[in-house]
């Protein structure tokens, strides 16, 4: 068996449950609690936001239409709470009214969606020498939870998963995922799928650097796949002659996808640490200038949900030399394909236009956007994001076999040398949006590109590094929203602006899309034409999170503000302009005024 996936079936391990504090539950928000089976994760109701993205393909879609593109400039705030100090990348869930949180400083709280009001508290006693930690923007990096049944599913700072009573907040299981002490994080959150807990993780060493499931009824592991290939692994060959332990390259961004009919999930691997060739290697020209090279850096893999067994796996940029990640989530969908080469730089010659497919799409942090067969991995097209730039990470894709090639003019081949790479931070850890009705895919985005010099001394193996704006983009053009047809493959701004952002996009069946900046504008957009129908300033900077649900057959939208770790600062420098809100963390929830 490859070392690169293992499969468990151990009894379950015995609860360690850590000293925490609880709040009692309302009564009239658990009696009538009803568990969340995998059909209803399959096909939620539209009142309720299960995990991260709403549903399973990673769609992020509110099928909801009381608010609409008619009256949402009507609407009003329905209420707000603060929150602590501290990191908020993450996105809550709401289920039957009760809205699930990661606070800053990582707990978990259970609040009414209605009022904000608080049922109750997990607050876990996290180890002493984690003390600094929890004082620092790392320890709630996590990005979502997930629910199952009766039970929260939260992966702590302190490398555990933990099931919690969905309607008390008492630890149900704990289960030891990974060892902090090794540099190994939990930034990446949680889904559910075929009753087993998956996660993924930062990491410093390979033994850190896996995607897991465990059981969600009693926390025993399942399987682990490791995120880069071992020497005696197929595809080991393609990081040289570097040992084993030093191959690594993370999971740690958004959760991944699942298809239930294929059993599949589907997740994305980041760039290879340290940053450049020449610090991994010694020379650049140790490892392959086209895919495959350094496996599984910035790839997607398709897994086994049963075993963890790689069934395919696509690479996106081979042997990346800039920190250049292809990583967040992997949206599943069906649509007719017939890109058009006036938008579309790489088409494969496969393609039958008009053709309906079942499709798995990546847009990169580093620009990028792919289009692959969710059956296979097999390469449908791609294109440069936000725009095409001869400064661009890639240079080619064969279109026959879908293989990538890096931009080797804008490779380090010498201690010293300085590039301008493009993109850099584009899109980060904020989620795109699909909607079915426009067959488009939304994604804010920033104009970014990376000035960078190798230098061999430093750890990571660079010197000066820096987000830029795109070399000739004015400062009043660097974010905006792009809706992007899946069809055709064309692409429309929708939105220009200089504020940059950190929030998710959602679309809904009202024909909006909601999204906020880090210049504390909230706001409805028209998902045709991005007219905006409605903008509010709030109280700090938007992260992450923005969703739609229903209580009792009123439509609320609901947004965190906060401070953001990874990527925040970077784009920030790059308004020097704009002076923002920092550190104001709190829960924003808005409707349509009540009729009397």
């Amino acid at each position: 068996m490859p070392s690169h996936w293992v499969t468990f079936r151990q009894s379950a391990p015995l609860a360690a449950f850590a000293l925490a504090a609880f709040v009692s539950a309302a009564p009239a928000q658990t009696a009538a609690f009803k568990p969340v089976t995998q059909s209803m994760l399959e096909n939620p109701d539209s009142a309720d936001w299960l995990m991260i993205n709403r549903t399973l393909d990673e769609q992020r879609f509110s099928p909801l239409d009381q608010i609409n593109r008619s009256n949402a400039g009507g609407l009003a705030l329905a209420w707000s709470r603060g929150l602590p100090q501290g990191t908020q990348e993450s996105t809550p869930l709401v289920y039957q009214g009760v809205m699930y949180v990661i606070a800053p400083g990582a707990s978990v709280l259970a609040l009414n969606a209605v009022n904000g009001d608080l049922i109750w508290e997990y607050s876990r006693d996290y180890p002493k020498d984690m003390a600094a930690a929890i004082r620092s923007p790392n320890l709630a990096r996590s990005k979502s939870l997930a629910i199952f049944e009766d039970k929260i599913y939260f992966s702590s700072p302190d490398g555990f998963i933990l099931a919690l009573d969905a309607r008390t907040g008492k630890p149900v299981w704990e289960t030891k995922a990974h060892d902090y002490h090794d540099k190994t994080e939990h930034t990446g959150g949680v889904i559910v799928a075929d009753g087993k807990v998956i996660s993924n993780r930062a990491c410093e060493t390979r033994t850190g650097c896996f995607i897991s499931a465990h059981d969600a009824k009693t926390g025993a592991l399942v399987w682990k796949f490791f995120t880069t290939a071992g020497p005696d692994d197929p595809g080991g060959d393609t990081w040289g002659k570097m040992d084993g332990e030093a191959r690594v390259a993370s999971s740690w961004g958004l959760p991944g996808s699942y298809d239930p009919v294929r059993k599949i999930v589907y997740w994305a691997i980041a760039n290879p640490k340290p940053y450049t060739r020449l610090k991994r290697h010694g020379s650049a020209d140790a490892i392959a200038r086209d895919a495959p090279s350094e496996l599984y850096s910035n790839s997607t893999v398709a897994l086994e949900v049963g075993t963890g067994k790689l069934v395919w796996h696509y690479q996106h940029l081979p042997g990346d030399d800039w920190d250049a990640d292809h990583i967040h989530e992997r949206t599943l969908l069906r649509a007719k394909i017939s890109p058009d080469p006036k938008f579309v730089k790489w088409i494969s010659p496969k393609i039958k236009p008009g053709e309906e497919r079942d499709i798995v799409v990546a847009v990169a942090e580093a620009g990028g956007m792919f289009v692959l067969e969710r059956g296979t991995g097999e390469f449908l097209w791609a294109t440069p994001f936000p725009y095409d730039s001869p400064d661009l990470n890639m240079s080619h894709i064969d279109v026959a076999t879908g293989r990538t090639s890096i931009n080797w003019d804008k490779v380090f081949k010498k201690d010293g040398d300085r590039s301008i790479m493009c993109y850099h931070n584009t899109r980060s850890w904020w989620s795109t949006s699909y909607s079915p009705k426009t067959n488009s895919l939304y994604v804010p985005f920033h104009d970014a590109c990376l000035d960078m010099t190798a230098v061999n001394a430093n750890p990571l193996g660079f010197g000066p590094r820096r987000g830029i704006r795109r070399p000739g983009m004015p400062e009043n053009a660097y974010s905006g929203m792009m809706k992007i047809d899946l069809s055709t493959g064309e692409m429309k701004r929708l939105l220009t602006q200089a504020a940059p952002g950190n929030g998710s996009a959602l679309a809904t069946a009202g024909d909006l899309v909601f999204w906020g900046d880090l210049n504390r504008r909230f706001r409805a957009l028209d998902a045709e034409t991005g007219k905006v129908l409605w903008e509010i300033p709030l109280g700090g900077m938007i992260m992450a999170s923005t969703i739609s649900y229903a209580v009792e057959g009123r439509q609320y939208v609901m947004v965190f503000t906060g401070e953001g770790q990874s990527g925040t600062a970077g784009v920030l420098s790059n308004v020097p302009s704009m002076k923002t809100v920092r550190g104001h963390n709190a829960i924003y929830v808005f409707a349509l005024p009540e009729k009397k």
